[in-house]
């Protein structure tokens, strides 16, 4: 009976569980935004968007999101440093308030401050939630314990967009802002009323000492070519939230799936009009790994780390490659299902890979540092994106040719990597 409880659901605190409903609403929150906001940014004014050019869309979003990825690894000493609850408190402020700003804004500056607010509470957030995760787990269920803290992002970023969004934007494209001040707002109570400070760790970091930190990672050129060579597939993932869905916007027919869909919603209710639109782009992305993570997560769980790596960026560089060979509605569906598979396959793979060729005393710093990927691969996948979008889509009607260039992207990251495994990676991984 011991060793049962002390694996199962009933081996977690209480403190464990507040973080797993924080991290569903805050991911619920984030993603329903995300899953719409480029498709709002750049929708005409008539429409109930803000009219803004996609060139503009693509500098947002190239210095939010790799602002959301950096900014973890000094919040994460900070956090360390000042208290977990305290840092909590401060992010739920600014997130709730950088949401509800961005219902109200609708000038270029406003919107950018409004979502630099936003980022920032998420940025604080992200590491208090696995910090307080790793303080409230042991070897015995740690593993279960970060699968379902997983699993809470994914659920949250299938549910909010599938049934929120939808119904919010019919009314008011600003009430989704609205749900997400409201998502994340309201865990400031559960904050006060119901989340322990863990117990804090004899050595605090520094804000100092992470700063520091990037000098000791920099100076690994086999870390740092490793990280440059995988963002390549990170310009492709973030794709998913900008040109993807402008493409979907601008030249899909979706009725086969709709037609579907509806037939199977016939069953339970009289005339569905259930429509594929932006948000389900996110939703079908989430649901792949929900349902397949596990699976694959089994098959690979014996796998070399980098040809495994290899093996999911392929994937999904051909999931990106079928949107150039046809715009029938079953494509695109498969495109978007072939990249996510090739993800979950990647992206585990990749952390595991950084833990195994880390110092042993300097696991948790290289990890922090693994990061960058998604520094480098959103800093240059937004504008990019929309660069080559107006240039290739809007101007030449030609979006065979975006999605071509970048399936190449996907092949010189695996080309890179495959020269990575041969010439620089270490032999006993």
């Amino acid at each position: 009976m011991e060793n049962k409880k002390s694996t199962g659901l009933k081996s977690f605190s209480r403190n464990f569980w507040v973080v797993i409903i924080m991290e569903f609403f805050e991911r619920g929150s984030y993603y329903g935004v995300m899953s719409v906001l480029s498709v709002y940014l750049v929708l005409s004014v008539a429409e109930g968007g803000l009219g803004f050019s996609k060139e503009s869309v693509g500098v947002i979003n190239s210095v939010t999101r790799p602002l959301l990825y950096l900014l973890p690894i000094l919040s994460g000493a900070i956090a360390d440093r000042y208290g977990y609850k305290k840092t909590l408190m401060f992010a739920f402020i600014i997130m709730s308030i950088g949401y509800f700003l961005t219902s109200l804004a609708s000038a270029y500056a406003l919107v950018f401050l409004s979502l630099l607010f936003m980022t920032l509470g998420a940025g604080f957030f992200k590491p208090v939630i696995s910090g307080t995760i790793a303080r409230n787990t042991d070897e015995k269920n740690s593993s279960l314990g970060f699968g379902i803290y997983y699993w809470s992002i994914n659920l949250g970023a299938f549910i909010f967009p599938l049934i929120l969004v939808p119904y919010l934007k019919s009314i008011s494209w600003s009430l989704i802002f609205v749900m997400a001040a409201i998502g994340t707002g309201w865990l400031i109570f559960l904050n006060l009323f119901a989340y322990k400070e863990p117990d804090k760790p004899e050595t605090s970091k520094k804000v100092i000492d992470a700063l520091k930190g990037i000098l000791l990672v920099l100076k690994d050129f086999r870390f740092i070519i490793m990280i440059v060579i995988y963002s390549g597939f990170w310009i492709l993932y973030f794709q998913m939230f900008d040109t993807v869905l402008w493409y979907l916007k601008d030249y899909m027919d979706m009725t086969p799936v709709n037609n579907l869909v509806n037939s199977f919603l016939g069953l339970f209710i009289n005339n569905p009009n259930w429509k594929f639109d932006a948000e389900h782009v996110t939703v079908i992305n989430a649901l792949t790994i929900i349902v397949l993570q596990l699976f694959v997560s089994n098959i690979v769980k014996n796998k070399k780390a980098l040809p495994t790596m290899i093996a999911g960026i392929t994937m999904g560089t051909i999931g990106m490659g079928m949107l150039a060979i046809s715009t029938y509605a079953w494509v695109f569906m498969a495109g978007i299902i072939i990249f996510s598979i090739g993800e979950m396959t990647a992206h585990p793979k990749f952390i595991s890979y950084i833990g195994l060729i880390a110092p042993e005393d300097k696991k948790a710093l290289y990890l922090g540092y693994s990061f960058l990927y998604g520094v480098i691969g959103s800093g240059i996948g937004g504008i990019l994106g929309a660069s080559l979008y107006v240039h290739f889509v809007d101007n030449l009607k030609a979006p065979s040719i975006l999605w071509l260039i970048f399936s190449a992207i996907g092949v010189a990251t695996i080309i890179g990597l495959m020269l990575y495994n041969k010439y620089l990676a270490p032999k006993k991984v």
